[in-house]
């Protein structure tokens, strides 16, 4: 199916590893062009010469998310390079887990400005030039941002749900101006790199139990799979798709809705 994102822009912020690297992999194989930013200047080059080998252009950025002017100025940059933006990725996040009477002012303060505070600023940095041809915002929240994630979650779930919420009434606000935005909720995915990956490398039957007991699929899903689901959301193809979370957890969710 073509998705009709060549020459579109794409921003997608935290790209240089995992979900976000697999989200911009995807959009570039589809041949849209990308700005994309980290906190790591290493990874994200790395990354940014692997998307080049798709024939796209790339803008790399490495910046820090929660310093109050960096959407401004990511957002400048990518205007400047390729004369519009079509489609924001809001990927960045972290978690601080710990029983929530254990947790400080600087836990929440700093969790919820990576997690939430930092989208809010790129979003609202990059509508003015999403008006004036319409495109696609998409936040990636995640499975325990929809239902609960259980002991020492507090700080993470909260973010991620504020996320979801946050996605609704955009979408409500900006429909009417030619603007779509929706949110995915990950499950547990394994990637080269991330928490799931070195959990299974440690405790390999441990962890198929785990899977088995909890996906319906019986396996923990891929970040290239994510990276599907966020280039057709933002896409035409899914043209009647705005407001909505999409769970992308290979039946680990438990909500009803």
């Amino acid at each position: 199916m073509d998705l009709g994102l060549k020459d579109k822009v794409a921003m997608v912020i935290g790209a240089s590893r995992g979900l976000g690297k697999a989200i911009a992999s995807t959009l570039a194989g589809e041949g849209c062009n990308l700005a994309i930013c980290a906190r790591g200047e290493g990874p994200l080059l790395e990354t940014a010469a692997e998307l080049e080998e798709k024939n796209i252009d790339v803008l790399a950025a490495a910046l820090d998310v929660t310093e109050s002017d960096t959407a401004d100025r990511f957002v400048a940059q990518t205007v400047e390079k390729f004369g519009r933006i079509d489609i924001l990725i809001n990927n960045v996040g972290g978690n601080r887990r710990k029983p929530f009477a254990e947790t400080t002012d600087a836990d929440w303060d700093e969790i919820l400005d990576l997690n939430f505070g930092s989208h809010v600023r790129f979003s609202r940095a990059a509508i003015p030039e999403l008006r004036k041809r319409g495109g696609a915002i998409l936040f990636v929240s995640s499975v325990f941002g929809r239902e609960a994630g259980g002991p020492g979650l507090s700080i993470y779930n909260t973010t991620k749900s504020a996320l979801i919420s946050l996605s609704k009434i955009m979408a409500q606000e900006l429909g009417p101006e030619g603007i779509r935005v929706n949110s995915i909720a990950p499950g547990s995915i394994r990637f080269p790199g991330g928490s799931w990956d070195r959990r299974c490398k440690e405790d390999p039957e441990g962890m198929a139990r785990f899977a088995e007991e909890n996906f319906a699929i019986r396996r923990f899903g891929t970040a290239e799979e994510i990276g599907d689901v966020a280039a057709f959301l933002v896409s035409e193809r899914a043209s009647l798709i705005t407001g909505a979370c999409l769970n992308v957890d290979g039946g680990q969710s438990r909500s009803l809705i």
